[in-house]
């Protein structure tokens, strides 16, 4: 069986929950209820980061939560989740990657700000900064969805669970956001998904 170390209130450890859900895959989650890297001998093993989600897949160890949605999308879930088109499979990848290196740096110093720290040691620059950051990144998604069902298309895929987690943490900051009809239609269409019930509903923590 599928194991996934980690605590769901994690937006990496959503991500990689809600794809096994999305498979119909059976797995045990070992929750990790740590917001620092773990460095007990026994998890450096599984993940020298001490970083959470790691997954073991039938003696498969693998860590960083977009390379485990690749996986287990392409394993069990190849011409779905993960698309067979070689031009498809490559916007999928690229959203996931923008996800990574773009979207989710954007959102961090408000994130931490608003939801870590108290009131009276938040740091207000940071967080505006952060916001305009973040509005000009989800203005380039709402462009990409003005025509499209999905990320990349009209069927649902990888890219769509990682960056809906992290738009997820994003309509969920108490912070004033421009409108964006079609990211909010997208992320309404892909909240009544059955898969990521456990994941799209809890608070930021």
């Amino acid at each position: 069986m599928l194991r996934i170390w980690g605590r769901l209130s994690s937006m990496n450890v959503k991500k990689v929950v809600w794809c096994a859900q999305e498979l119909g895959l059976p797995f045990e989650r070992i929750n990790i209820d740590s917001f620092v890297p773990i460095t007990t001998p026994g998890f450096l093993r599984l993940n020298p980061n001490g970083l959470i989600p790691v997954i073991d897949d039938a003696g498969f160890v693998l860590w960083e939560s977009n390379a485990i949605v690749r996986y287990l999308a392409t394993k069990y879930g190849e011409g779905s989740l993960s698309p067979t088109d070689l031009q498809i499979r490559a916007d999928a990848d690229r959203w996931m990657d923008w996800q990574s290196t773009m979207l989710y740096p954007s959102l961090v110093p408000a994130f931490r700000n608003l939801i870590r720290t108290p009131p009276d040691s938040r740091d207000l620059q940071a967080i505006e900064a952060a916001r305009t950051k973040t509005e000009t990144l989800t203005h380039i998604l709402d462009q990409q969805l003005a025509n499209r069902e999905y990320l990349t298309g009209t069927g649902f895929t990888m890219a769509d669970i990682v960056v809906a987690c992290n738009i997820h943490n994003w309509l969920n900051l108490p912070l004033p956001r421009e409108n964006r009809p079609h990211l909010q239609r997208w992320y309404a269409k892909i909240r009544v998904r059955p898969a990521c019930a456990t994941v799209l509903t809890l608070p930021l923590i």
